[in-house]
């Protein structure tokens, strides 16, 4: 059970959060984690007693500073005991979670039953719950809706009967959708190193046509097709990777620059990890040595004669 117009007071704030009335195994649906003290028993919930469990954000709004476990918070004159409170839920304060109030199931219906006109006493604000086991998730979802229209009196094919929320389905369309992205954003850069590469074989190329009398000069000088390969190779290779540390640095302090503003709610700004600046400098690298083989070559199979007649 919900409700959201009940007042909580302690002896240091007021607050009007959330209060949630809940089954001891609530818990063990939702992710619930403990920051400090318990969370509801069955006694608590059999006997209606007058204890709550309370978000961070509420901990840190009813008790500013001070130990919770223990105090009194007044619900609507009533006065609770807070025998748990929960950690933190998400990476920012924009998770709900963080600011409800929890009692026992059977002490919301007596002091605080759902309001509504011609609602019946048992009347319920939502249910949970979780399948078995993860890939069991539609046949779970199937069961409840048979259960639910079998006591309500309805057809469990009409979708308009209630509204239900599958988060396993909706985490799996998102997770395809972000997989689209990966692979869209994927084929981007697989086409940007390409033309990065084919740059950096002109570059090269044109370095070979323009050092030709010094290729010459090397060659006539002793210097081996295998070392005028290495020269140009090498180059090639410094080219590609001078020229993405400097984007990597870039990327990072956008990314720095990213996190000094505050995210939307669900997203978490970029952040440049150790294991993508190891596939970048990789992949770099890979397009450096294709790229600087071919000019490479050209350079190692110019005869010394012909280089130093060059102009």
């Amino acid at each position: 059970m919900q409700r959201g117009d009940l007042k909580a007071v302690s002896q240091y704030q007021s607050a009007a959060g959330q209060v949630f009335g809940v089954e001891p195994n609530y818990n063990l649906i939702r992710y619930m984690p403990m920051g400090g003290g318990r969370w509801f028993n069955e006694g608590d919930n059999e006997q209606k007693r007058l204890v709550a469990f309370i978000g961070i954000e509420m901990k840190k709004n009813m008790f500013p500073g001070r130990p919770c476990l223990g105090e009194t918070i007044l619900v609507n004159g009533v006065r609770f005991t807070v025998i748990g409170y929960m950690d933190q839920v998400g990476r920012n304060e924009g998770n709900g979670t963080n600011a409800r109030m929890f009692i026992p199931y059977k002490t919301m219906q007596q002091l605080f039953p759902v309001k509504g006109n011609n609602l019946p006493p048992d009347t319920v604000s939502f249910i949970n719950y979780n399948p078995i086991e993860k890939n069991l998730h539609l046949q779970a979802n199937q069961e409840v809706r048979h259960i639910i229209a079998r006591n309500h009196g309805f057809k469990e094919s009409n979708t308009d009967a209630f509204e239900d929320w599958d988060t396993i389905k909706n985490s799996e369309t998102v997770g395809k959708i972000f997989t689209a992205m990966n692979m869209f954003l994927g084929s981007v850069g697989i086409v940007t190193l390409a033309l990065g590469s084919i740059g950096v074989v002109n570059i090269m190329l044109v370095s070979v046509t323009e050092r030709t009398k010094e290729i010459g000069l090397r060659k006539a000088l002793g210097a081996t097709n295998g070392n005028v390969m290495a020269q140009f190779f090498l180059e090639g290779a410094f080219l590609t990777l001078f020229s993405g540390g400097i984007g990597i640095i870039i990327a990072g302090g956008f990314m720095k620059l990213l996190n000094q503003l505050p995210s939307p709610p669900g997203f978490d700004t970029p952040q440049l990890v150790p294991w993508s600046i190891a596939l970048a400098i990789g992949t770099l690298s890979l397009a450096g040595i294709v790229a600087g083989v071919y000019p490479a070559r050209q350079a190692a199979l110019l005869q010394p004669v012909e280089a130093l007649r060059k102009d």
